[in-house]
């Protein structure tokens, strides 16, 4: 009875780490974008490499955001992560699906998919062994 009452406190303090983590990475997503878009206003950075850093920025973001999150988590650190970047990359993609007006798949949004996935995974397994 004690063991099933600390595993429910356990899951429920993994949720808010695993929604702290998200909220994390979409902060700093923000500023490195608020950044990286002064750069592209105040010099002569092409607008052509805004897809790959939008890519780096997003993963980058994860990775701290699992990472930070996942400190004090004693085990599953790897599916912590993975829902760290599913809840951030769900996110990300429901905003800029609004925002643009249409809600389609493309090599860009896989992409970003995949790699929010191993992003949380590597932040996940980094932050447990912390």
């Amino acid at each position: 009875m004690v063991k099933l009452s600390e595993n429910l406190s356990e899951s429920g303090n993994n949720i808010k780490k695993i929604i702290k983590g998200s909220v994390i990475s979409i902060a700093i997503t923000l500023i490195a974008l608020i950044i990286f878009a002064s750069l592209l206003t105040y010099t002569s950075i092409a607008e052509s490499t805004i897809p790959a850093v939008t890519i780096v920025i997003t993963i980058i973001s994860i990775l701290i955001g699992s990472t930070l999150c996942m400190s004090n988590v004693k085990r599953n650190g790897i599916i912590n992560g993975i829902l760290v970047g599913l809840i951030y990359i769900t996110f990300i993609y429901i905003l800029s699906s609004v925002i643009e007006g249409t809600f389609a798949l493309n090599l860009k949004s896989i992409i970003m998919i995949v790699g929010a996935i191993i992003a949380g995974a590597i932040g996940g397994i980094i932050g447990v062994n912390r």
